[in-house]
């Protein structure tokens, strides 16, 4: 379990299956201390290679695999305390970046145990460790081991008799144990009592410092969600919502606090509650299913009619009217009201976020995806809590018309754009192409234009005051926002348009693209003259193809079971690319770092690609449905299989996520998740492609 709770950090460490079988740096040898009968002591000794190095028992949750052990349950012994280890070497680990508790050259773990069998016996039972050097890590390996160990004539007095743990009988057994050999009872009894505390604050200890850490990594990704194209726009709402009531900055204030506390509860306690009851996959149903995402778009589409001053949003009636009865309570319902509606509608970018915390909850974790949630919705409260808190900070700025005004229009411009990646999604996923890219970027050439408009004064809505000059800094945002504008345009003919990667429909959902066209022409002309650049040869035709595509040109499968068929009759290795239509980031890895040469020549030349929508609503024949060993659902849609796939192959449920594979579907390289780094992406494929060919001889 511990194990699969630290693969759902993002299996920072998966190495290469290959080099497992030809490296071999760790031995383990088994030896038995019984200077007593009653007792006995277990060495487990792991002796490394040069510049190799075995991880503690107390590791991090982001850190490698730790080092466990498990005794094979039998009524001829009695484990006594935990396993102890040598004091471990505590340095930075250039393989994870940190600083961390490890062994060179040998390591030595003791488990003490209470013989209670009069005949001689076999202790069994399994190791697991994680070993790396300072260039590369070796997959978790299990280790069997065996203990023979002699019996204890005088135990069948002790066990017919059955003392409790705390009796005399096992205090003297223990004061025995001890290496001072200490024969008072009083004295075993305070130090085996000692013992257990120690035992118990090391494990304390170890375990609030993984909360902890947990802890932190979830508040900075509840910093980071707060950018997101479906949060941050709704900032402004909760200062609109909060300068309604002006009357008592009192009262507003303590709006302020129960919303921020609001969204901590509501993230909290609903987060958790459904990553139980529901499992994983939920949060890919609201980010990509089209109802929640059509909801959003229309709640988007409101607040933009509303800014722009189409009409003035009010809560509805009955919680108007509770609160009225409860004059004490009065606004407290409706910030609780504007707190929910936030998270719904920001769960589409966070679900992605909190994704390994979903998979952990499913898994049967409860403490740590509190603590997630907890801190993931504190850091995410914050700015929304502040602006509430203090609405004078705009409130004080005229009430109608003038800069003020000016501002919530050019949010209603901006909630306009923004709400469209909602429908876009949706039109993804559903492959309804109603708005393909080259669409969706004329609504926002469009908006931003009049957006334009409106900065020069050359638009006019009902709330604006007169405009009898333009100010500086309204004309240094106008020329910002032309310029976009200017910016945009060529994507309408297949430019990339790199810096909206993250916001726009892939390149492949657009009718005409110039830069494809182009590709393709060069690629057929190298191809007739005996060009260099070869193009991706494919063994038959992929499945999907007829509504999936691949970026830049690229060729490959959509099927998993139908990529490996080719890689294996071409002897090449697997690229596998789980993505989603919905995936801001798989965009951005794509537009910025899959478009660079280097990159792409790799991908074409070295490896079989292969793109798994985890997302896709594409029924499939119930001859292709499967059962998942994960949730024991039948799994019936394109991206459910292949969402369950990620899950039970890799413990991860967030894209994008690359993976290296061999033609028996084994790892080669630790996979990758977003990072813009195309350097480090190179590196990647080329570990991959080496480890693949040294597999190979």
């Amino acid at each position: 379990m511990k194990k699969a709770l630290i693969g759902l950090m993002g299996l920072l460490v998966l190495p290469l299956f290959s080099i497992s079988q030809i490296l071999d740096p760790v031995k383990w040898t088994f030896k038995v201390e019984q200077s007593k009968p009653e007792e006995a002591t277990l060495l487990l000794i792991a002796t490394a290679d040069k510049n190799w190095h075995v991880y503690s028992q107390d590791i991090p949750p982001k850190g490698p695999i730790p080092t466990t052990f498990s005794f094979t349950k039998s009524e001829k012994y009695a484990l006594s305390g935990k396993v102890l280890e040598q004091k471990p070497i505590l340095d930075n680990d250039p393989n994870f970046n940190m600083v961390l508790k490890y062994f060179a050259d040998k390591a030595v773990f003791r488990q003490k145990i209470k013989v209670l069998s009069r005949k001689d016996f076999v202790v069994k039972g399994v190791l697991n460790f994680m070993c790396c050097d300072d260039k590369q890590c070796l997959p978790p390996t299990d280790v069997e081991f065996e203990f023979h160990v002699r019996g204890n004539p005088d135990a069948a007095v002790t066990v017919a008799i059955k003392p409790a743990a705390d009796t005399p009988t096992v205090a003297a057994a223990d004061s025995i144990k001890s290496s001072t050999a200490i024969t008072a009872r009083a004295d075993s009894t305070a130090k085996k009592n000692e013992q257990a505390r120690l035992g118990e604050t090391s494990a304390d200890k170890a375990a609030n410092q993984s909360l902890l850490w947990f802890f932190l990594i979830s508040f900075v990704a509840g910093l980071a969600a707060i950018i997101t194209p479906c949060v941050f726009p709704m900032i402004p709402m909760t200062v609109t919502f909060f300068m309604h009531d002006s009357t008592s900055k009192r009262k507003a204030r303590l709006e302020a606090i129960v919303y921020g506390l609001s969204i901590i509860v509501i993230y909290t306690v609903i987060g958790t509650l459904v990553a139980v009851t529901l499992g994983a996959n939920f949060a890919n149903f609201v980010s990509t299913h089209w109802i929640p995402n059509v909801f959003f778009f229309l709640i988007f589409m409101v607040f933009a009619a509303s800014f722009l001053g189409m009409f003035e949003i009010t809560l509805p009636s009955w919680i108007v009217n509770k609160a009225d009865k409860q004059a004490d309570k009065g606004g407290y319902s409706g910030a609780f009201f504007m707190a929910f509606t936030l998270v719904l509608v920001s769960f589409s970018c966070t679900g992605p976020i909190v994704g390994a915390i979903l998979v952990k909850s499913a898994g049967g974790a409860l403490v740590m995806p509190i603590i997630g949630m907890l801190g993931f919705s504190l850091a995410f409260a914050l700015p929304f809590g502040l602006f509430a808190f203090f609405p004078s900070w705009l409130s004080g700025l005229p009430k109608s018309g003038g800069w003020l005004n000016a501002v919530k229009v050019v949010l209603g411009f901006l909630e306009l754009a923004l709400g469209l990646k909602f429908l876009s999604i949706a039109d993804q996923t559903y492959h309804w192409h109603i708005l393909d890219r080259e669409v969706y970027l004329a609504f926002w050439i469009v908006i931003f234009f009049l957006m334009g408009m409106y900065l020069i004064g050359k638009l006019k809505f009902n709330h604006d005051s007169d405009l009898p000059y333009i100010s500086v800094p309204r004309i240094l945002m106008a020329i910002v926002v032309f310029s976009f504008v200017v910016y945009m345009i060529p994507g309408m003919w297949g430019a990339p348009l790199k810096a909206l990667s993250g916001y726009l429909p892939p390149a492949t959902y657009q009718d005409f693209d110039l830069n494809a066209i182009v590709q393709k022409e060069v690629g057929t002309v190298n191809a007739a003259g005996g060009g260099s650049q070869p193009a991706n040869t494919l063994c038959d035709k992929p499945k999907y193809a007829d509504f999936l595509k691949l970026p830049h040109g690229l060729d490959g499968y959509f099927d998993y079971a139908q990529a490996l068929r080719c890689a294996k009759k071409q002897n090449k290795p697997i690229f596998i690319d789980f993505t989603g239509h919905g995936c801001v980031n798989c965009r951005e890895m794509e537009a910025n770092v899959w478009s660079d040469p280097k990159v792409l020549k790799r991908m074409r030349e070295n490896f079989i690609v292969t793109a798994l929508y985890v997302d896709d609503k594409t029924d499939l024949p119930e001859n292709e449905w499967i059962t998942s060993k994960y949730d024991g659902k039948v799994k019936k849609t394109i991206g459910k299989i292949f969402a369950d796939l990620q899950i039970t192959r890799f413990n991860v449920n967030s894209q994008p996520y690359y993976v290296l594979l061999d033609t028996s579907g084994n790892l080669l390289t630790s996979p990758r998740a977003y990072d813009l780094d195309i350097d480090a992406f190179v590196k990647f494929l080329d570990t991959g492609s080496e480890n693949f060919k040294k597999q190979q001889k």
